[in-house]
């Protein structure tokens, strides 16, 4: 008779212990001209040492630069160097999602029927435009902060790297989405600075 065989099957390995999700982080740059120092040190760096600790949503932010730059050619140049930049300054696509903000749907409408025009009106930015360069005021303007609030909060960020200057910026869309989720139900998270 012929000799028979055995086969042994190795033990499944353990399954791996799930890791705690990472919160998410949401943070937009815009295509304003070439990078410097003052970019990469007060954003860029934080924007790659955080691609490591957080869920890192970047966004180039384009419709943000319409507000001064209205030469089409133009933007689409900047919004290319600017990709290019923070890839090259060391952002990851391994671990971080890097994307054009026109190039997804908007939420800004859904959140501007809940925002009251004196809430923008008294935003830092907007007042000091306003003083300074009263020639150069427009409704983009104006509506800046609703825009940036849902950047933020169509991804459900619950973080956001900011200087201290934004932090005004911050609290408005914060106050936005309370005044969203009181009117339609709890929907997005209020979403929390981490200064840099």
């Amino acid at each position: 008779t012929p000799p028979t065989m055995t086969v042994e099957l190795a033990p499944l390995p353990a399954p791996a212990a799930a890791s705690a999700p990472r919160p998410r982080i949401f943070s937009g740059i815009q295509p304003s001209g070439i990078v410097h120092l003052g970019n990469d040190l007060g954003a860029i760096r934080n924007y790659v040492m955080l691609q490591y600790e957080y869920e890192a949503i970047y966004c180039i932010v384009d419709y943000h630069a319409l507000t001064s730059t209205h030469d089409a050619g133009l933007l689409r140049r900047r919004t290319r160097e600017m990709a290019a930049s923070l890839l090259a300054l060391g952002l990851s696509p391994a671990h971080c999602t890097l994307f054009v903000q026109s190039h997804r749907p908007e939420l800004m409408w859904l959140l501007a029927t809940v925002t009251p025009v004196s809430w923008l009106e008294r935003t830092p930015t907007y007042k000091d435009k306003v003083a300074n360069q009263p020639d150069d005021v427009n409704h983009g303007l104006l509506t800046y902060p609703v825009l940036q609030a849902a950047d933020i909060v169509i991804y459900k960020a619950t973080m956001v790297p900011v200087g201290k200057d934004q932090a005004a910026h911050l609290e408005l869309s914060r106050e936005i989405v309370r005044a969203f989720n009181y009117r339609y139900g709890e929907t997005f998270p209020e979403p929390q600075a981490v200064y840099t």
